[in-house]
């Protein structure tokens, strides 16, 4: 019997669209989640909104580690020496806003992928796989 092994992919195809919005979209939800919760007096509300928030912040660290790991090259790396250290930082700050009820856990997620979009944008290779350029 032949043994089957289950991949999991950021596509079906490489798709060239990579975007650090997928991330600051799902980010920005775990703050205002946050926010919302500490704003409720409904037990039943604020235990969907830990859910949600908590679900928010692991499609975080999916998109970030997708946009790391296949967008960024090694030359990006040796251009800008803190985007390993940055993602390492954003993608920690993604687990402590999930465990955190604190907004201000999630907009300091919100800032690290902010620093992360400003490198993404300042490559050529954004030009083309980009989705929504800064205005």
């Amino acid at each position: 019997m032949r043994q089957v092994t289950v991949a999991h992919a950021h596509c079906d195809l490489y798709c060239g669209v990579y975007d650090p919005a997928q991330a600051k979209i799902e980010a920005i939800s775990v703050m205002k989640i946050a926010q919302k919760a500490q704003e409720s007096d409904d037990e039943h509300f604020k235990a969907r909104a830990v859910g949600l928030k908590e679900q928010q912040a692991e499609l975080v660290k999916h998109h970030l580690m997708v946009l790391w790991a296949d967008f960024f090259t090694a030359d990006h790396r040796k251009e800008f020496a803190n985007l390993d250290d940055l993602f390492w930082r954003a993608i920690h700050q993604a687990g402590d806003a999930k465990k955190s009820a604190d907004p201000a856990e999630g907009q300091k997620l919100c800032d690290l992928i902010d620093e992360i979009a400003d490198i993404f944008w300042q490559t050529e290779k954004a030009k083309g796989m980009g989705v929504y350029p800064p205005a």
